[in-house]
């Protein structure tokens, strides 16, 4: 079982530098590329928490065309989170998890904090 799991996005450098700080590091890591295996709301929900947000504003990618096209500036927050599991693509990345504590890794030391 892995130490960290981290919500990667291979297209994205933040995502590919977080990766790599782990690997210097010698963290045993899964990585979920949540493009492809994209996290449920149960997910989201367990992601915030351990997060310490409540807000899902706090990991939503605002510059994402979908972000504009479905209107979601002035979401609620269930419309939010349903937009995300549809959409992955709205998640900010890259998220590292361990344990029952998680960071947005930007900047990318902010992985540091989990080590």
């Amino acid at each position: 079982m892995s130490d960290v799991t981290l919500w990667h996005n291979p297209r994205c450098t933040k995502s590919r530098q977080a990766l790599a700080l782990l690997e210097e590091e010698g963290v045993d890591t899964e990585v979920v590329r949540y493009l492809d295996t994209p996290p449920d709301r149960a997910g989201l929900e367990a992601v915030l928490a351990k997060l310490g947000v409540e807000d899902p504003r706090a990991i939503v990618r605002k510059g994402e065309k979908v972000y504009r096209e479905l209107g979601l500036a002035d979401a609620d927050r269930d419309a939010l989170l349903d937009a995300m599991v549809a959409h992955p693509i709205l998640i900010e990345r890259p998220i590292v998890i361990k344990g029952d504590r998680a960071v947005v890794g930007r900047p990318t030391e902010a992985v540091l904090e989990l080590l």
